[in-house]
């Protein structure tokens, strides 16, 4: 005969738990039991931030199984909510002093053990999740991807799903502040004229904007700085609403964009530019993309890499090894994507024919963005569940939010890296300062 506990029981011991926990962690949270009974989690807190669980099997799962992947997968199905704010001031309100967070050590572990007894069999239904990746998530080896599907997954959802959190512009990469309270708008249309300045764009260069996302680039490149720009997508979304803008912008003559993988794309460039798009490429296919990258540019032709990144690691077999939130970005976000450090993107491009110039970290622009991005979400959250449903909005969500945090405590960096291609010897061609990069708009 299994064991079996009564419900007071089950909410008898988990506020136990609690208490003790709160004692310690002294925390502006409230916890909602699913019988309608808060548990303030410190001493003073207002009753702003809820967390809510929806049952016993809650806490059962987590006990079962306690990973990134059972917590993701409760949220996603609805079974642990958060009301009062958006999952970025959750975030900060879970932050406790670190001397807090060492005197959990202080609660007897015989009494923990004693009080979740009660949970051992407890389940929740429905906890699957439908939106993930079904194939080959890591894609490793290049004979296994297919990088229209790992684009088209992440892309694809729907261009109005984007717009609510992105922009008018719907630029989708880390933005540029100039000021730390300026607005997203601001600091987007800051980053794409960043980019132009680095490439030093003139009048009549020929530009190629590989993953050009909804093409904001190429068509702020040809408006401000005079150029024939083109963008290449492997996703159908951004190509159509692409094509779109420039239709009706009336820039056919300057802007064109086509559904193309960048290893199959022909032509001759001044200008290179790769924003967000090498995080998709993977470190083993990093030789082969900067080549094609190199053989696409004129002699002394600038490419600028602007991607995140991880720090560097010891040996090969940590580097290979899958942290839990990345397998998270990897089964419900973005499959096929690796990030790579900084030092490994300008060993390649040395490697692969180019001479480095200019690395420029804004690891603190992009949690300041992802901030943005996600008060947008929450402030269009009814609109968002209803285009993609409320799993998709709560992974999507949970994303933003890990992504700022990863970035503020600096677990996750982004560079741009300036280059050039350098088929012959001699001067490089670029002006002896960099003045002119943050000359006043």
């Amino acid at each position: 005969m299994g064991l079996s506990f009564s419900a007071d029981a089950q909410l008898d011991s988990l506020k136990d738990i609690l208490n003790e926990v709160a004692d310690r962690l002294d925390m502006n949270v409230t916890v909602k039991l699913w019988n309608g009974d808060m548990i303030p989690m410190g001493r003073n807190t207002d009753g702003k931030y809820t967390l809510v669980l929806s049952g016993p099997g809650v806490i059962g799962s987590m006990l079962r199984r306690p990973t990134l992947e059972t917590l993701v997968r409760l949220y996603a199905s609805g079974h642990i909510g958060f009301e009062g704010g958006d999952l970025m001031e959750f975030a900060d309100a879970f932050q406790t002093e670190k001397s807090n967070r060492r005197r959990l050590k202080e609660i007897s572990k015989w009494m923990l053990v004693k009080k979740t007894i009660p949970f051992i069999f407890a389940r929740t239904k429905e906890t699957d999740v439908a939106h993930q990746f079904a194939d080959d998530m890591v894609g490793r080896i290049e004979a296994n991807r297919n990088n229209t599907d790992y684009i088209q997954f992440h892309y694809d959802v729907s261009n109005d799903f984007y717009k609510l959190f992105l922009g008018g512009e719907m630029v989708y990469t880390c933005a540029y502040f100039k000021e730390w309270d300026n607005s997203l708008e601001q600091a987007q249309r800051d980053k794409m004229d960043l980019i132009c300045r680095k490439l030093r764009l003139q009048p009549g260069d020929k530009m190629l904007d590989i993953g050009c996302g909804w093409g904001g680039l190429i068509r702020h490149a040809a408006m401000n700085y005079g150029v024939k720009s083109h963008g290449i997508t492997l996703s159908q979304e951004q190509h159509d609403y692409t094509q779109q803008k420039i239709d009706e912008m009336g820039l056919g003559d300057q802007v064109s964009v086509e559904i193309c993988d960048y290893a199959d794309h022909t032509g001759n460039y001044d200008k290179i530019s790769s924003v967000g798009m090498s995080e998709h490429i993977g470190t083993a296919n990093y030789p082969r993309y900067f080549n094609k990258i190199n053989s696409l540019l004129r002699d002394r032709g600038l490419v600028l890499n602007h991607a995140i990144a991880r720090r560097a690691k010891a040996t090969k077999r940590q580097a290979k090894k899958i942290r839990p939130e990345r397998k998270f970005l990897l089964k419900y976000i973005f499959p096929g994507s690796e990030l790579i450090p900084v030092g490994t993107t300008t060993d390649t491009l040395e490697n692969t024919g180019f001479e480095v110039h200019d690395v420029e970290s804004l690891r603190e622009h992009y949690a300041l963005t992802l901030k943005y991005w996600s008060k947008n979400l929450t402030a269009n959250k009814e609109e968002a569940i209803r285009l993609v449903g409320p799993e998709k909005y709560r992974l999507w969500a949970a994303y933003m939010t890990g992504g700022s945090v990863g970035f503020t405590a600096g677990s996750i960096k982004i560079y741009q890296v300036l280059a050039s291609k350098r088929a012959s010897k001699g001067l490089s061609g670029l002006p002896p300062t960099r003045a002119d990069l943050y000359r006043a708009a």
